[in-house]
């Protein structure tokens, strides 16, 4: 007895149906990646070049996007600064404390660049984050460990160049412009 699903006979595959298979799998692929293609947390540089009314120049990182475990998003941004504002700033060591800005505050800003980070980053950056929120010890320091000392050492733990001349330090959009020429791969240009 012949069986019509015996009895068929494969032609040869064209070339155009082999690509079409290849390209059908590879997007197959794509999508049962984990947390697929969209979901990735980005850390965003800025900066703030001051203001006659009162902010100083700053630099903080945002952290947004979604976690590949989970798909929780992220909608965070952290800086280092003085608790208070006052002359002892130019003393020494004070109080510092790792603060957060408002969406405004953050849309007004100069954006140098974007990195994506993964997960296992993310959290490190808040390990690391978190560590100089609870400092025990008065240690911000205007020209040895303020926002771009901070900022730098999040851009160190995402594997960026990011050492701080002593004539940047205080200078917080000329620092960044300097990492943007420090890591070419970033393609990010310099903001005047």
């Amino acid at each position: 007895m012949n069986l019509p699903w015996t009895s068929f006979t494969a032609r040869p595959d064209s070339a155009a149906q082999r690509l079409s298979r290849l390209f059908a799998l590879a997007c197959l692929a794509l999508l049962l990646q984990p947390g697929g293609a969209n979901a990735k947390v980005v850390a965003v540089f800025h900066s703030f070049n001051g203001s006659v009314f009162g902010r100083y120049p700053h630099t903080f990182v945002e952290l947004t996007g979604t976690l590949d475990a989970g798909g929780n998003p992220v909608h965070e941004n952290y800086g280092y600064t003085a608790v208070h504002v006052t002359s002892a700033l130019l003393s020494g060591n004070v109080r510092g404390t790792v603060a957060s800005e408002r969406d405004d505050y953050v849309q007004s800003t100069n954006v140098h660049f974007r990195v994506p980070i993964t997960d296992r980053q993310y959290y490190d950056l808040r390990t690391e984050i978190e560590k100089w929120r609870n400092s025990p010890t008065p240690d911000y320091n205007l020209k040895h460990n303020n926002c771009v000392s901070f900022v730098a050492q999040i851009a160190r733990m995402i594997g960026l160049k990011a050492d701080v001349p002593a004539s940047l330090v205080l200078r917080p959009k000329a620092w960044l412009n300097y990492v943007s020429q420090l890591n070419p791969q970033l393609h990010a240009a310099a903001i005047r």
